[in-house]
């Protein structure tokens, strides 16, 4: 597998996600920006969770490594951080494609290099923090893993501002939060928990249960708390909609819609995330989004 075909198949995953990364819809300059970023983030959560395309091992050559390395997940962070800084220090030139194909957009935009090393470090401390002991310490979790990639968006489109700024960061928590609700079982599987100790010490759940073939009523109880917290922001962060026009709203609607579904998806499989990991149907997608278009607040 090439450099360019271990790209495409980190780009084609943006199907799989909650939320339209680059809906047709937009113009094509913010679509290729959008993907760019994407492409970052995508392949920064594929070294993490040791999920690269053929092992790795093409992405360990370009990124300067032996292939063998690319079973050193951290390792595999230290030389993507690397690169990612060529991106920074002109006149540099990063090796790795999806770092190439950023260039222009990082360029374009002015952007600064702190949230794309944010999204390194958080994949760095899965590697080290595997349980987490209050919801506040996965908030700050989630600091790292999910909301810079809100500042990105709203960075590419021109709307940054505080209060957007602050409206983004609990839309991306919210559905950093969710994903993590869909995927007990996986993360579990990779010797993750992502649901505060605290909490699951409050309903009685302790790690054997989430290792159980179906949720109990006592880790669905967690897990419908659990998403009425991932509800809660995505009331907070919804304001963020209404605050801009036209395809941008679209953009925002969706974003926001997808993390709804998704949660109504939760919901209608009983808080039973153990079973599968349930996922939006596209009409439930859309109707989420018209739901937060119409929304005042």
């Amino acid at each position: 597998m090439t450099g360019d075909t271990a790209s495409r198949a980190v780009l084609d995953k943006a199907a799989r996600e909650n939320f339209p990364v680059a809906p047709v819809f937009l113009p094509r300059a913010w679509r290729q920006d959008l993907m760019a970023v994407y492409g970052f983030a995508r392949l920064v959560d594929d070294i993490g969770d040791g999920d690269l395309a053929g092992g790795g091992r093409d992405d360990a050559v370009l990124l300067g490594l032996d292939p063998e390395a690319a079973g050193d997940r951290v390792a595999m962070l230290d030389a993507f951080e690397a690169d990612l800084r060529r991106v920074f220090d002109a006149p540099g030139e990063p090796s790795h494609p999806l770092l190439r194909a950023l260039g222009p957009t990082v360029r374009r935009h002015s952007l600064s290099p702190e949230p794309f090393l944010g999204l390194i470090a958080a994949n760095r401390q899965d590697q080290t923090v595997r349980r987490y002991a209050t919801y506040e310490d996965l908030l700050a979790y989630c600091e790292l893993s999910a909301n810079p990639v809100g500042r990105l968006v709203l960075a590419i489109t021109g709307t940054e501002s505080p209060e957007r700024v602050r409206r983004s960061d609990a839309v991306c928590t919210a559905l950093q939060i969710v994903e993590h609700l869909q995927d007990v079982a996986e993360d579990l599987g990779r010797d993750r928990i992502y649901l505060p100790e605290q909490d699951m010490k409050r309903y009685g759940v302790d790690e054997a249960d989430l290792a159980a073939p179906r949720a109990d009523e006592r880790v669905r109880a967690l897990i419908a708390f659990e998403a009425d917290r991932a509800g809660d922001l995505l009331d907070d962060g919804t304001p963020l909609v209404g605050s801009v026009r036209g395809r941008l709203r679209l953009l925002l609607a969706g974003f926001v819609g997808g993390g709804r579904a998704a949660l109504h998806a939760v919901e209608a499989a009983g808080y039973d995330v153990l079973a599968g990991s349930p996922k939006a149907t596209k009409p439930g997608l859309l109707r989420a989004v018209g739901s937060t278009l119409r929304r005042k607040g």
